[in-house]
């Protein structure tokens, strides 16, 4: 029996009057209108000021991560905070965050694609140009970690002289492998889906060094049946390439310690347990930039509440799945009956950095799991903003407790250390988060946000709802 909408569909135009949900798109939009709001970002004269004002921000970031790593290069390792027992410190744990702020992007364009959720349409580009500006972010760290990054060649399975090969059963080298994958499938089916709109750009565009360059990477497309034909299918089979990658890259980065015969890594939960917290901080880190962006550009119409709304229940499923994963630990911990176990997680807990468990628990559990499960909180644009940041914080937290909370007391009392960052150590991280706005700052300016052709699809009379099909581009541009 269907339940009586919330809201009076005739008062309140994002409202569906059909479903009494809410609206996936505004009303009253054709086709020349998307083309023009959504092209217009890309081919206006007029950048918005507070573009560059971003834009130098995250450019001084930059510089500060650029200057650390060449003094890491200069100096070694051996500034950051890493010592022994503690050799795994703030370089892995920025690697795990950022690999998991990509997740959401690859969910989001190959799993929904397939499984034919409409409503990723408006959010889908974005979150794949976030993945490659995260995979860009974490790819680094490990090679940096290593010591000789000039040599980080050495990691793949390169003919060389000596026939020394990769040590193929270190999960560094598993992370090669997936990481890589990753990316490079990212990359394609970020930009195979760019170009129908990258035509539009082209023929649109007045100026000739701008219609030279779209016409470059529209790779010639003019939006014949055939075209589309073709770009419909490898859209799907990349999206079926794509599929696998989301739960099997961040499985094997849960191998980087679930092999290790250490307490609190060596445990079978870790696999699903890493992909739900990497699909939990990646869809925050897609709500911490759809809202700006929505607002900044004016783009509600197209990221609606709807949006937000459904990307605020998939953190709540992930949420509880994370929640079980943590309650598991602890479970096993004590029901293990292994000492060692048992005083990792007391440790973990209570010992001298036991605040940062009790934040993550706190940030990833107590605020966000307490409140997505009414309405109003998963629709309030701003309490979803603030709520996305303190999720990504107690992501990021997670990934340090469990870095270095199972390493900086060993098995014996007389190898215990401590761990703490260095200067060089937060400037790095801060220099990514620098790095990744910069990328993304210049991917809203000279890039279509927002897949025009999806969208237009989604409209009353397009092919997808049944109207005419194969308008020229000139129709749409008219």
């Amino acid at each position: 029996m269907a339940t009586k909408p919330h809201h009076d569909p005739a008062l309140d135009p994002m409202i569906d009057p059909v479903t009494g949900e809410l609206a996936v798109l505004a009303p009253g939009h054709t086709f020349k209108s998307v083309t023009q709001k959504i092209a217009g970002v890309v081919l206006t004269s007029h950048t918005p000021l507070g573009w560059f004002f971003g834009l130098i921000a995250a450019g001084g970031f930059v510089v500060m991560f650029i200057v650390s790593v060449t003094w890491l290069v200069l100096k070694g390792v051996g500034i950051w905070g890493v010592t022994m027992p503690g050799a795994w410190g703030f370089a892995i744990v920025n690697f795990v965050w950022w690999i998991g702020i990509g997740h959401a992007g690859t969910l989001i364009s190959a799993i929904l694609l397939l499984f034919k959720q409409g409503w990723r349409n408006s959010i889908n580009r974005f979150a794949e140009a976030m993945t490659i500006f995260a995979v860009v972010c974490a790819g680094m760290f490990p090679v940096l970690h290593v010591g000789r990054p000039w040599l980080g060649y050495w990691l793949l399975p390169l003919p060389n002289t000596m026939n020394v090969w990769p040590q193929f059963r270190s999960p560094l080298a598993w992370d090669v492998f997936a990481v890589s994958t990753y990316a490079t499938i990212s990359v394609v089916f970020w930009y195979m889906g760019m170009v129908p709109d990258f035509g539009t750009l082209r023929d649109k565009a007045q100026h000739p060094l701008t219609k030279y360059i779209y016409g470059m990477l529209s790779l010639g497309w003019r939006g014949s049946t055939r075209h589309w034909m073709r770009f419909e299918t490898a859209s799907l089979l990349l999206a079926g390439l794509a599929t696998p990658l989301v739960l099997s890259v961040h499985t094997v980065i849960s191998f980087d310690f679930a092999v290790a015969a250490l307490p609190g890594w060596h445990t079978t939960i870790f696999p699903p347990y890493f992909v739900a917290g990497a699909i939990y901080s990646g869809f925050a880190m897609v709500l911490t930039l759809a809202i700006p962006i929505r607002k900044f550009y004016h783009m509600e119409d197209f990221v609606t509440l709807r949006h937000l709304d459904n990307m605020a229940k998939v953190m709540l499923g992930t949420g509880l799945i994370v929640a079980y994963g943590y309650s598991s630990e602890v479970f096993f911990a004590w029901y293990s009956g292994s000492h060692w176990e048992f005083f990792m997680m007391w440790n973990r807990m209570f010992g001298p950095i036991g605040w940062g468990y009790w934040l993550l628990i706190t940030f990833n559990i107590a605020i966000p799991l307490c409140t997505l499960w009414w309405r109003k909180a998963r629709t309030n644009v701003t309490y979803l903003f603030i709520m996305s940041l303190i999720v990504n914080t107690g992501m990021w937290f997670e990934r340090f407790v469990i870095v270095v909370t199972a390493l900086y007391r060993d098995f014996l009392p007389s190898s215990w250390g401590t761990y703490k960052a260095t200067r060089w150590d937060y400037m790095i991280f801060i220099g990514t988060l620098g790095l990744f706005t910069f990328l993304f700052l210049l991917f809203v300016r000279f890039a279509p946000m927002i897949p025009m052709n999806e969208i237009k699809m989604m409209l009353p009379g397009s092919a997808a709802d049944g109207g005419k099909e194969g308008k020229t581009v000139a129709e749409e541009i008219a």
